[in-house]
């Protein structure tokens, strides 16, 4: 095979970086944001069925009779009806007029607050968000928590406030909650006509607020297919819809006379928050909002690596591990580690580089991942996501590359708040105990702590939220056969600190030194008041505190 001259390399590689930034520019990833029971894998689905996916929505309600939605695979998922894991999806949507698919990357989210720190390391992999929001409830606390953590990575937001079909608070109401509780500016794109429960259609607003078509909505039944659409001139509206039109409008001339009409670059810096009015059960603003995230949210762009340069899209490959989940499939029994590509083409079968061991890591098993269903995965883009099969060297955080070294930064794991004892209730057990400990771990559902005193057989675990560890114990149960029993310890809070500190620190009454598995020094304690006696008497220890969410 001839050798390529110097010349010819750099067409080549022209070539390719154009085809990269080409692939780039129609994708767009984001993450669906929400207060546990907004709708958002209601949404995730109702998302999947407009860009044909699927034939038929399922509907989580844990009502007898009803499907649970196609994302949530895990049995605690659908006897619950929420989400306690984070799914990617991947889909082309054709927007209207357009001659070419964007490349949808959707990744859902867990709304429960307990599983917040499993939502941070999804939001490192996206570049927006959609919000959430509950029209009869608005603003919730788990919503706010995580605007805030779009707010601190600089995601831009689009606000989807959702349940129109059911009786809620006014339209303008819900935008000042908005603007007073989070200082993001709403700027609606479609305002409803016909108020919270009576959900006719949407006034598609102009760019200086004015209306200029409405789209009236037809109900299917129990939402499980597309609504059919009907274009209506805004004269058509006001014969058909009446006063209900009327107030739509008037509603719109007000916003633009308060200036909240949308603006990309306000947008894309974070200041302000395009707003559609929805119904996912009913799939009414669905189709809306896709051609919104293709018209209006940012597609993949530079990443800056651990030193701070940035790695463009165009730039050899390079990817960041964000979520490692076993047990999706019972049959294969395999682990899918989830990676965020940040520069360049990948090619499954491809040799890559893992940054934190510098050992080569070959891809010859890549899938995209809907629910339990998997799809292999030939070639990828910056943006997409993509699931590598049996990577048992990778966690959250990690960094692929190929050619000259690049490592991104890691992501923080949070301060936990409730601690348990796990121990099998079966010594027969133990080895299949302690490989289960140790899968659950490395994929970060729980954090795990040892220390001399307690010894293998019996580790602490560490969550944000007493529900994960229900998962843990429900996870060992079905895919290891390991029956648990769990104690739970009474600490409160945890400190990191270092060896030098550590023998003092574990003559103190109310305080146990842990080492957590990424070596990490940690300290519980039993309660603020003894976390701030020791502080004051011991002013010398290491005593630091660790990411939060709203850090």
């Amino acid at each position: 095979m001839p050798i390529a001259r110097p010349a010819e390399r750099v067409l080549q590689l022209t070539a390719s970086s154009q085809g990269v930034a080409a692939e780039v520019a129609r994708r767009r990833t984001f993450a669906v944001i929400s207060h546990p029971d907004a709708g958002k894998s209601t949404l995730t689905e109702a998302l999947a069925l407009h860009a044909r996916m699927i034939s038929e929505a399922g509907a989580i309600h844990g009502k007898a009779g009803r499907r649970s939605t196609v994302s949530d695979w895990m049995e605690m998922e659908k006897a619950r009806g929420i989400s306690v894991s984070s799914t990617a999806l991947q889909f082309n949507y054709r927007a209207a007029g357009s001659d070419q698919d964007s490349v949808i990357n959707l990744v859902d989210t867990p709304g429960h607050s307990d599983f917040s720190e499993d939502t941070y390391r999804v939001l490192t992999a996206v570049d927006a968000a959609v919000m959430l929001i509950d029209a009869a409830k608005g603003l919730e606390p788990q919503t706010l928590k995580l605007f805030q953590v779009c707010r601190h990575r600089g995601i831009p937001v689009i606000t989807v406030i959702n349940k129109w079909d059911r009786p809620g608070q006014a339209p303008l109401e819900l935008l000042d909650e908005i603007a007073e509780r989070i200082g993001l500016t709403p700027t609606p794109l479609f305002l409803p006509v016909g108020i919270a429960g009576d959900f006719r259609g949407l006034l598609r607003r102009g760019p200086e607020g004015e209306a200029r078509e409405y789209i009236r909505f037809t109900r299917t039944a129990g939402g499980a297919t597309i609504a059919p659409e009907e274009s209506l001139t805004p004269e058509q509206a006001a014969a058909r819809e009446g006063e209900a039109w009327s107030t739509a409008v008037e509603e719109s001339e007000l916003l633009a006379a308060t200036g909240q009409d949308h603006d990309q670059e306000m947008f894309l810096a974070g200041q302000t928050s395009p707003v559609i009015y929805a119904s996912a059960m009913l799939n009414f603003g669905v189709r809306q909002l896709l051609e919104t995230l293709v018209a209006l949210a940012p597609a993949p762009a530079a990443r800056a690596d651990i030193n701070g340069n940035a790695r463009t899209t165009t730039d050899p490959f390079s990817a960041v591990v964000f979520k490692v989940q076993a047990g999706m499939d019972a049959a294969h029994r395999d682990r899918l580690a989830f990676m965020r590509i940040v520069s360049g083409e990948f090619e499954r079968g491809m040799v890559v580089t893992h940054a934190q061991t510098g050992r080569p890591f070959a891809t010859k098993y890549a899938l995209t991942v809907f629910g339990r269903e998997r799809s292999t995965v030939d070639t990828a883009y910056p943006g997409d996501v993509v699931g590598l099969v049996n990577a048992t060297a990778l966690a959250p955080g990690h960094t692929l590359f190929v050619d000259k070294k690049v490592e991104f930064p890691p992501i923080p794991s949070f301060a936990p708040e409730h601690f348990a004892v796990l121990r099998a209730k079966s010594a027969g057990k133990y080895k299949q105990f302690r490989k289960a400990i140790d899968q659950l771990d490395s994929e970060g559902v729980v954090q795990v702590l040892r220390n001399d005193i307690r010894g293998d057989a019996s580790p602490v675990l560490a969550a944000v939220g007493p529900m994960q560890f229900e998962v843990v114990t429900a996870r060992m149960q079905a895919e290891f056969t390991v029956e648990t029993q769990m104690e739970h310890l009474g600490y409160s809070l945890a400190r990191r600190t270092d060896a030098a500190s550590a023998d003092e620190l574990g003559r103190q009454r109310g305080v146990e030194v842990f080492t957590r598995s990424d070596g990490v020094l940690l300290a519980l304690f039993s309660d603020k008041w003894r976390l701030q006696y020791i502080e004051k008497e011991h002013p010398k220890l290491t005593l630091e505190p660790l990411v939060a969410t709203a850090d």
